[in-house]
């Protein structure tokens, strides 16, 4: 199967975990850069989504996909036997917890916090190689601060920021409608040389 960045989201096994879409998904590999052999680590991956784009740009690299829904684990599974990831590893957990004993790394997306970001960032930073990047995606204000004040704290990273307001055209009989997602401010960490 040849591999092209932004699987539709309608090839991804769903159910009633949350999903980063095709377009946000095509913003956030961008800035992640990934390499064929990068180490990621996806927090708060739902339902592999994004893991298994990482996976299939890092095919000789490997994704650690954390989840705390059992739901959630078995679709990335199910997901990544589909599109042939076979270099992803399901965890279930809950970071900060579940970050523990991992392996250092070149890339890590932090897309859900369970209102541990403080803790999750911290944790990111000890498993984050130099001249690794993190990749935040935020839907809320509230996270967008935390992430922005916690990181541009540190002086180790190069911090940038923006938000997206993505509209697809959905077509109603003989007119297109823009269908608004979610807006998301998606936040890039490169972490400077030792």
């Amino acid at each position: 199967m040849t591999y092209f960045p932004g699987i539709s989201d309608d090839e991804f096994i769903r159910g009633d975990i949350p999903m980063t879409k095709q377009e946000v998904r095509i913003l956030v590999l961008a800035k992640a850069k990934i390499r064929t052999t990068d180490v990621v680590l996806d927090i708060g991956a739902g339902t592999g989504s994004l893991s298994i784009e990482a996976a299939l740009q890092a095919p000789q690299g490997k994704v650690y996909a954390i989840e705390k829904h059992t739901e959630g684990i078995e679709l990335i599974r199910t997901n990544a036997a589909k599109f042939g990831a076979f270099n992803i590893e399901a965890i279930s957990g809950s970071a900060p917890q579940a970050l523990q004993g991992l392996p250092a790394c070149d890339v890590i997306f932090i897309g859900g916090s369970g209102g541990h970001l403080a803790d999750i960032l911290h944790q990111s930073d000890q498993l984050l190689k130099a001249q690794g990047r993190m990749v935040i995606t935020a839907i809320t204000i509230e996270t967008l601060y935390d992430a922005l004040h916690i990181m541009q704290a540190n002086f180790n990273y190069d911090v940038e920021a923006f938000g997206a307001q993505i509209s697809r055209i959905k077509h109603l009989k003989t007119s297109n409608m823009l269908q608004a997602l979610n807006p998301i401010y998606i936040i890039t960490c490169t972490k400077k040389n030792a």
